[in-house]
């Protein structure tokens, strides 16, 4: 089920710092992933979430699977705008669409993040609480038509 109006995703707009960048002046293809991790942890703070109320709670979000695409490098200074959109939500994982844009518009880096709840004490997969669970519905997107292998129409 989704929301009749979900809006569009969230976004942290983020700049790029020295430790940001590897020897060669550009920002160091994983640090791409720590700027979605920080995106994913502000959506869900956003939805009245902290990380650390659900940690004592014993409940934790691990990364399951990571599919990254690299477009254009981001250079020292770079403005960043971070979305997070949820894409798809099962009992005990949300899979997240991300990208990365210098704030000119130029898409930078592109992926897809699954994260699994689990408990903080055992590591042992758990339901996604349920009001945590209703928030996403609530601001998940509709998956695109290339991903529900849908043929577009030429009418």
């Amino acid at each position: 089920m989704r929301a009749d109006n979900p809006g569009p995703p969230f976004v942290l707009r983020a700049r790029v710092y020295f430790e940001d960048t590897d020897a060669g002046g550009i920002v160091y293809y994983v640090n791409y992933l720590k700027f979605m991790e920080r995106a994913r942890t502000e959506l869900v703070r956003s939805l009245g979430f902290d990380q650390s109320v659900l940690q004592r709670d014993n409940i934790i979000f691990v990364v399951h699977s990571v599919a990254a695409r690299y477009h254009l490098p981001a250079l020292l200074d770079d403005e960043l705008d971070i979305t997070a959109e949820v894409v798809e939500l099962k009992r005990a994982s949300v899979r997240f669409r991300q990208r990365v844009r210098r704030t000119d518009g130029r898409l930078l880096c592109e992926g897809e993040v699954t994260v699994a709840c689990v408990s903080a004490d055992r590591y042992r997969p758990r339901m996604i609480p349920d009001a945590l669970s209703a928030a996403f519905t609530a601001v998940r997107t509709e998956p695109q038509k290339a991903e529900r292998g849908e043929a577009e129409s030429g009418s």
